[in-house]
Formats: structure tokens, C-alpha cells, sequence
């Protein structure tokens, strides 16, 4: 069993950053691939990133490429994501989630545990 607790979220201003961070427990992080999804009102939940065990691959949805940012620090058993130059369309409630796998997982189907989320909420 894996445990995920997101923080960070909050409100902030369009062309605003967050960073959001990710604790794991439970289980050995790095044995796990990551991944941050999020889901708006009255929208289904969405891909946003995703990194693989060791960090060496990631992949990002479109809308957030060349913004947003995913790490981890496998030390301290924490993901993240860098969020920069924010729109409102970037409002939702964000959700990291965990798969033991080797691979790079952007589908939440194939994801076994999540976290309770984090609201993100930017401002026009």
C-alpha cells in the first residue's frame, strides 16, 4: 500500500507559479512510476505528467508543455511539479498518483494508488 498527500495548491494570479509537492509512504518510492493528473468542474480528470521511476523520462500533456514541470527526489520520497505561467484554464483539483512500473505511464487507468488532491485555482 502506498499513502500520497499532495500540497501547494492555492490561488494565485494568472502568468503566477506553484509548486506542488507529492509525500509518499508506505512502500519503496522508487520502485514506483508517477504521475499528476487534475480535473476541473464538470470535466473529466485529465493527464497532465508523467515520470518514471528514476526521473530519466517524462511526458506532459500539451496544454501544460514548455509551462509545468515534474521531478522527484526519490530521497525524500516526494514528486513534484513545477507550475509556471498559470492560466485560469489551468484551474482544477490536482492529483498525483503512483503505479509500480518501470515504464512511463500517462493513462489513470493503468494508476493503483492516488492522493486526495490539491486545489488550484488561478485568477484573470
Amino acid at each position: 500500500q502506498v499513502q500520497l498527500v499532495e500540497s501547494g495548491g492555492g490561488l494565485v494570479q494568472a502568468g503566477g507559479s506553484l509548486r506542488l509537492s507529492c509525500a509518499a509512504s508506505g512502500r519503496t518510492f522508487s520502485n514506483y512510476a508517477m504521475g499528476w493528473f487534475r480535473q476541473a468542474p464538470g470535466k473529466e480528470r485529465e493527464f497532465v505528467s508523467a515520470i518514471t521511476w528514476s526521473g530519466g523520462s517524462t511526458d506532459y500533456a500539451d496544454s501544460v508543455k514548455g509551462r509545468f514541470t515534474v521531478s522527484r527526489d526519490n530521497a525524500k520520497n516526494t514528486l513534484f511539479l513545477q507550475m509556471n505561467r498559470l492560466k485560469p484554464e489551468d484551474t482544477a483539483v490536482y492529483y498525483c498518483a503512483a503505479v509500480e512500473t518501470t515504464g512511463l505511464v500517462t493513462t489513470d487507468l493503468f494508476y493503483e494508488y492516488w492522493g486526495q488532491g490539491t486545489q488550484v485555482t488561478v485568477s484573470s
